[in-house]
């Protein structure tokens, strides 16, 4: 329990925190009294309390439901390819836009994106103009990439090498005996698989996102946030990004594989 009192006409709070989160606050000024609750609801009940930015779900706190849009000022849109079979080449695209509608039952939940295609950097101006032409994403003919989410798979919020580390750490594993592990000051973010679709150059294929939930809160400015990182693996030649040379000691100047990396933050809209 928290008290600070700080004059007649100012503002006295308490605040009562269980398992990290705010259960009730109460507001006084002069005489008169409030008390809001800013406790989430249980799992599977709704939340419609416009004053509430989160809600437990399977032991995890998530953002409570509505629209949310990717932060510009906090978002990476990022690849790795090879460079000679030998050296990765990281890239980027600066312009993206994504719409998240977090559902009540988070499992229903949707993302749409759009990529600028004109927006690639890799730090060579030379290699951005080769990327932009036809013979990779031919950004004249096709100015964005599109993705769109079709389901979602709840992984979990508990690697099992942690969870056997605290076993040992708590000394929980002796025979016979039944235990409840001890909560932790700092849950390991939640992991989901996102399916969805990629189009690229006019092409559509499925792609899963491997989707780590690093957490909802809400920031100094009275925005309702959550944050989260994403990674992908494909084969551009799956979307016609075919050009190559084949070096003369094997192999090929750019690599087939890709690998996409993502981080942002959802606001909420309201």
């Amino acid at each position: 329990m928290i008290r600070r009192a700080v004059g007649p006409e100012k503002l006295l709070g308490s605040v009562l925190m269980l398992g990290g989160e705010y259960e009730c606050l109460t507001v006084c000024v002069g005489s008169i009294s409030t008390l809001i609750n800013t406790r989430g609801p249980p799992r599977g009940e709704g939340n419609t309390m416009t004053d509430i930015a989160t809600r437990t779900w399977d032991g995890m706190t998530i953002p409570v439901a509505g629209t949310y849009r990717l932060d510009q000022a906090h978002k990476r849109i990022g690849f790795l390819s090879r460079h000679m079979m030998v050296s990765p080449v990281r890239g980027e695209f600066a312009e993206a836009t994504a719409q998240i509608l977090v559902a009540e039952d988070p499992l229903l939940s949707s993302v749409t994106a759009t990529i600028e295609t004109a927006s690639i950097t890799t730090g060579s101006a030379d290699r951005d103009t080769h990327l932009k032409s036809a013979d990779f994403l031919d950004v004249e003919r096709y100015p964005t990439l599109e993705y769109r989410s079709t389901g979602i798979n709840w992984q979990g919020n508990e690697d099992p090498i942690f969870y056997w580390a605290r076993l040992r750490k708590h000394r929980l594993g002796g025979r016979g005996r039944s235990h409840n592990l001890p909560p932790q000051s700092d849950p390991a973010p939640g992991r989901f698989v996102l399916t969805g679709e990629l189009t690229v150059k006019g092409i559509t294929r499925v792609v899963d996102l491997q989707v780590n939930f690093g957490g909802a809160r809400r920031d100094p400015y009275g925005q309702n946030i959550f944050g989260f990182s994403a990674t992908a693996e494909i084969n551009r030649e799956d979307y016609g990004l075919l050009w190559n040379v084949a070096l003369e000691s094997g192999g090929v100047l750019v690599g087939k594989t890709v690998q996409i990396e993502i981080a942002g933050e959802g606001i909420h809209q309201p």
